[in-house]
């Protein structure tokens, strides 16, 4: 496992998914640096941090990882290569699994990056505009746990593109459920049912109700390992098509 998981690691590091970590937290940090500076008044620390959060719980995780999952299954979609490494002497599972872990981990990559470019895009703004500096103390200990469940809530999410993306040879079917996922979040935002909604869960850890957070975490962690867990063996024993 150890030698195919660093495998899919220098895959990565020849394709789009560092530029596309690294796209997703810089462009949530420019859209809070140009909002401070549209500010008058100064802000506490919580609204700036909470925001950017909020967006990236909301939107951008989402179709950050409906690009990534379709990115790294293009890998091998591509070139066709699917048929050589599954002729491979080892269990077809750990090709699958090692590829699970890289999304996971460059989107636990891209959870941290987000909340560092968030706390220099406020910083910069303060220093270009001492008007607006934010108040309070930066709680990083609190947001990066905010940030942590934020990332156990999408599992599940990420379980269904993953899947979806490994499964068929062409990027369409991932990028219409991807799409379409986001959308029906965002359309639905104030729904009560949105807790039980993949797309909406990662979002809901932002919510006031310990219920939904609640909820939505262990929905969100507790199913999204098992289908994964699922996802993997079926993959391993089916065909690409």
């Amino acid at each position: 496992m150890p030698v195919v998981l660093a495998v899919e690691l220098r895959k990565l590091n020849r394709s789009l998914a560092l530029l596309l970590a690294l796209a997703a937290p810089t462009l949530i940090a420019i859209f809070v640096f140009f909002n401070m500076l549209r500010g008058e008044k100064p802000q506490p620390w919580e609204m700036y941090t909470q925001g950017a959060a909020a967006i990236w719980a909301f939107f951008m995780l989402p179709m950050s990882v409906t690009a990534l999952t379709a990115l790294v299954a293009h890998m091998e979609h591509g070139p066709r290569a699917w048929d050589h490494l599954r002729a491979l002497p080892m269990a077809r599972w750990k090709l699958y699994a090692a590829k699970a872990v890289c999304v996971l981990g460059v989107v636990a990559a891209m959870s941290v990056l987000n909340l560092l470019l968030t706390w220099g895009a406020v910083n910069l703004a303060a220093t270009l505009k001492p008007a607006v500096a934010p108040t309070g103390v930066f709680d990083l200990t609190g947001q990066a746990i905010l940030l942590g469940k934020v990332l156990l809530a999408a599992i599940l999410m990420i379980a269904i593109q993953f899947w979806i993306a490994m499964r068929f040879s062409s990027f369409v079917p991932a990028l219409a459920i991807g799409i379409g996922g986001t959308f029906f979040s965002v359309v639905a935002t104030a729904a009560k049912q949105g807790v039980f909604f993949p797309w909406q869960m990662p979002v809901n850890m932002l919510a006031t109700e310990a219920w939904r957070v609640n909820t939505a975490l262990g929905l969100g962690c507790g199913l999204g390992l098992v289908a994964l867990a699922a996802a993997i063996a079926h993959l391993s024993r089916r065909e690409v098509i």
